[in-house]
């Protein structure tokens, strides 16, 4: 660059431009977590007749309707909307709602929004995260409100399991176990696989179990055990089962996941790092049969 253009008054300072890196560092870092760790999709964005997601409407409601004794809910419009969506809400409401499980009007959101994992959140991530999702396409999309038929629909918090779960630094240098904890707390792997066969989930008791059976649009689905154990859980696997497992919802006797695990879509986007890392913190799990 030539000085005089370098001094050119319409040019951002290096300030400015530093700023903006860093900017959309934490953009692509929201768009990371969301699109290939949470996959915030597989609630949030329709599905076609085919099963398919229908991304020209993306993140203005799902398909899924979860009908309990508890509550009937469906996966809520995040786009930001200001009549259907959240458009109407601050940074501190989306981050509430994230964290604390609770909508700006105060009312609590039902334990399928798995806001006791995303507590586990770093403040850098979180940022990231709301940033993401604040920047989408708007899209109105009225869905149903929610349905609370008992004082009891949103339980304990979904907590994550002692030390095994605490968070990770996302750009630090930390073991590979711990970081595989933090971005499968994201992923809410445990929100099916330590619920017990009752439908309640037990991460003290049941962490990794599996047995639980879900039953949905997807058919029936006998939840698996991911515990380190050689044989109910997946100790005696390689890691490359592992991996095709995660990123291309294939296992090891060659059958194709149903949904709700197919994510191999939102996994697959996953770096290789961080498969690496999740990959560590199964064979961490403590062997339950």
């Amino acid at each position: 660059m030539t000085s005089a253009l370098a001094g050119a008054p319409h040019l951002p300072s290096k300030a400015a431009n530093n700023a903006g890196v860093a900017a959309d560092a934490e953009l692509d870092r929201g768009a990371y977590l969301v699109n290939a760790v949470m996959a915030c999709d597989s609630c949030h964005t329709p599905r076609r007749e085919d099963g398919r997601l229908d991304l020209a409407r993306r993140f203005s409601g799902g398909s899924e309707v979860w009908d309990t004794p508890n509550f009937t809910v469906h996966g809520s419009n995040i786009t930001p909307d200001s009549d259907t969506g959240i458009g109407a809400w601050s940074e501190d409401d989306l981050k509430r709602l994230l964290t604390q499980g609770v909508r700006p009007n105060g009312v609590r959101v039902a334990p399928q929004m798995p806001y006791g994992l995303y507590r586990l959140l770093t403040p850098r991530d979180l940022d990231a995260v709301v940033r993401y999702v604040r920047s989408v396409a708007p899209l109105r999309n009225e869905m149903p409100a929610p349905v609370y038929k008992t004082e009891a629909y949103a339980g304990p918090l979904l907590a994550a399991k002692h030390d095994s779960a605490k968070p990770a630094k996302a750009e630090g240098k930390e073991d590979p176990a711990s970081r595989g904890a933090y971005l499968g707390s994201l992923a809410y792997c445990m929100a099916c696989h330590s619920r017990r066969p009752d439908g309640v989930v037990d991460t003290r008791n049941w962490w990794g179990k599996g047995g639980f059976v879900m039953k949905g649009g997807f058919g029936t689905v006998s939840v698996s055990n991911i515990t380190s154990s050689k044989s109910k859980g997946i100790g005696a696997l390689s890691d490359a089962q592992l991996r095709r497992a995660l990123t291309d919802g294939v296992g090891h006797d060659g059958r194709v996941f149903k949904l709700p695990m197919a994510r191999q879509a939102f996994y697959s986007r996953m770096t290789e790092r961080d498969i690496d890392a999740l990959i560590a913190w199964l064979r961490a799990i403590p062997p339950s049969e």
